[in-house]
């Protein structure tokens, strides 16, 4: 959920009703998006998105601890509302914060919020890092295990050949979606953005290969990144549907109880 694209009440509402709707199997994930531009379609300003941002995800936490609600910020100001409804899951149910950055880090372990995580292993650890340190000094972030996720676009076949022609494809047509908007303002893309496949896979963006090697290279980006959770994206680009399939089959009969269920 772009949490700034929200009025957080609403927000708040919108989760409730997915909730009760799922049985209580919703995970929130919020973010404050990463293209300033894409913002300003909806009129939120570059300058006013990492506060409005901050405040947005303040009265959702709030909210969640249920009664009246009330906020005065720069972009919001709540007067005394109450709260009819709440969340399936008490007290609220698992959220995710996607970051690469240490400092929203510790906002995640003082909110008892998961950690999804994108990039080399070796970077993502400094962010690990710091999630783990401030969970150890703040004592509201929660008894649960945190779960520290790590995202990886995942093709699995029954030779590294055929995965990695497939994966190439499809990444290339992802690739062409995800720079849209850039090549349409003439904007430099993120100096990060792997802008081959070779690359995304040199950065740990793309695991490609069989059930064995793929198994192999995850076990090692997590330990390096110091990560405890797989976010894995199966479907991407123009990658048939048949492909995916056949990986989500593969981790699950041959890749899971290695990780240790993870």
């Amino acid at each position: 959920m772009l949490l700034n694209l929200y009025h957080p009440l609403r927000a708040f509402e919108e989760i409730c009703m997915l909730d009760h709707l799922s049985g209580g199997r919703l995970e929130v994930g919020i973010g404050r998006g990463s293209l300033p531009l894409e913002l300003g379609y909806f009129g939120i300003t570059a300058d006013a998105a990492p506060s409005r941002y901050q405040e947005a995800s303040e009265i959702l936490i709030n909210a969640m601890k249920g009664g009246t609600l009330s906020y005065h910020g720069h972009h919001f100001e709540l007067n005394s509302v109450p709260l009819t409804l709440n969340t399936h899951q008490r007290p609220k149910p698992p959220l995710w914060i996607a970051t690469n950055r240490p400092e929203s880090a510790a906002w995640a372990a003082a909110n008892g919020a998961n950690l999804a995580c994108v990039g080399p292993s070796s970077a993502i650890r400094i962010v690990t890092d710091a999630f783990r340190a401030h969970r150890g000094t703040n004592g509201d972030a929660g008894d649960q295990t945190p779960l520290v996720g790590l995202l990886r676009m995942i093709v699995i076949a029954r030779s590294n050949s055929d995965a990695y022609t497939l994966a190439a494809s499809a990444y290339t047509q992802w690739l062409k979606s995800f720079k849209f908007l850039y090549e349409l303002n003439a904007i430099p893309t993120p100096p990060n953005l792997p802008l081959t496949f070779d690359a995304a896979i040199e950065s740990e963006l793309c695991v490609v290969g069989t059930p064995d090697a793929v198994k192999q290279s995850l076990l090692n980006h997590l330990e390096e990144a110091g990560a405890n959770y797989l976010l894995c994206q199966l479907a991407f680009g123009n990658l048939p549907l048949d492909a995916s399939l056949c990986t989500a089959t593969a981790i699950q009969s041959e890749i899971m109880g290695g990780l240790g269920q993870r």
